[in-house]
């Protein structure tokens, strides 16, 4: 799914994202996109993306739950000693 799309850029900036890509996204005529710039470049998804993007990436340990096992791991040693 990894594919390069190519979109000159038109009078007044404007940009048509290809058929292709529209296609593959399931994005409809009026589909509002976030553009989010990086130090890497810029993303261009639905806020429907976006927030799933950002769940995916949070998911898993919560910070509070590794810290306090590094602590815990730390005493141990401490303790230990």
């Amino acid at each position: 799914m990894d594919t390069t799309f190519v979109a000159p850029m038109g009078d007044r900036g404007r940009l048509v994202v290809p058929a292709e890509l529209r296609a593959r996204q399931n994005w409809e005529q009026g589909v509002p996109l976030l553009m989010i710039e990086s130090r890497g470049g810029v993303v261009l998804m639905t806020r429907e993306q976006a927030k799933a993007l950002i769940r995916t990436q949070l998911d898993g340990t919560s910070a509070v739950d590794a810290l306090l096992a590094e602590r815990r791991a730390a005493a141990s040693a401490e303790d230990a000693a």
